[in-house]
């Protein structure tokens, strides 16, 4: 008898920071999600597929679940309800080397508005955490709720117990087709994931409020004749007229520093030599401005 195809979408929901686009990224086994130790740097519903001889898994990632202080807080947290309402499973994630805290416990009860959804805890970062801190974890995750499906400690680092997380996600999954064809890893447009490069390089180092003021918007990207160069042009927009002059640096050394780290993977992603345009704007105050926000793709 042969097993049925199961497929499906999964999310991941935690506190900021406790590893979910890593997850993603290492489950989908290619880059589609930045990561970045800043807070809220997923802006996104970022699909990554997974594919599976038994089944498909449509792993949508989204914001971190946090406490909104801007106009662009509050449309990340929508966006986060919106994928919780429409998922299959819903992943929720804790890091094995923190004690659970009240935003866990806040985040696992608010799972009880999408009770369409199985519930899986995963424990995070097992790989630099001791035995002792995955068994409290473990046992501390597995007390906040009665109607987990599974309770599964992985690092998504060292890949340990991903191939189990898998299995458990796909029989959770409805029976039905795949809903991607084969070989697709992510339905992001080649601009958005230039763009999304582009600004995980960007926030390397930046401190404070920095990381939310930046955005960015691919501008170009077209093939040189007569070259086997592709020129991308970007624009990195921040808030302030002093935010300019940090992601430029002394004498454009910062800039220059983004701009050599991004073409790295943009070379990587389009198969050719690339070169890279970067200019900085100024957008006051964007990330309250409905208008700009709206420009942004927010």
């Amino acid at each position: 008898m042969t097993e049925s195809f199961r497929s499906g979408f999964a999310t991941f929901v935690g506190r900021p920071n406790v590893g979910k686009s890593t997850l993603t990224n290492a489950l989908v086994g290619e880059k589609i999600a930045i990561t970045s130790e800043k807070p809220q740097t997923t802006r996104r519903a970022i699909r990554g597929i997974l594919n599976r001889p038994t089944g498909q898994l449509v792993i949508v990632d989204t914001p971190g679940i946090h406490k909104p202080r801007t106009l662009l807080g509050e449309r990340l947290n929508d966006l986060v309800e919106q994928v919780l309402g429409d998922v299959d499973v819903i992943g929720f994630c804790v890091p094995a080397t923190e004690k659970i805290g009240p935003g866990d416990r806040r985040i696992a009860a608010s799972l009880d508005g999408y009770p369409r959804a199985k519930k899986i805890a995963i424990v995070t970062k097992t790989d630099v955490a001791e035995r002792d801190q995955i068994t409290e974890r473990l046992i501390e995750v597995d007390a906040l709720r009665e109607d987990w499906a599974a309770v599964i400690p992985l690092s998504a680092l060292t890949r340990d117990q991903l191939d189990i997380l898998t299995d458990e996600m796909l029989a959770l999954m409805p029976e039905g087709p795949a809903l991607y064809p084969d070989g697709v890893v992510t339905d992001e447009s080649v601009e958005d994931r230039i763009a999304e490069m582009i600004r995980e390089a960007a926030l390397d180092g930046v401190r404070d409020e920095l990381p939310h003021s930046i955005a960015v918007v691919v501008d170009d990207v077209a093939p040189r004749e007569d070259s086997d160069l592709t020129d991308v042009h970007a624009s990195i927009i921040v808030e302030r007229d002093s935010q300019k002059a940090i992601i430029i640096g002394r004498k454009g050394s910062r800039l220059a520093d983004v701009g050599k780290r991004a073409r790295v993977g943009i070379e990587e992603l389009l198969g050719t030599r690339v070169f890279l345009g970067l200019h900085v704007k100024v957008a006051k105050e964007w990330q309250r401005d409905p208008k700009q926000l709206g420009r942004l793709g927010f």
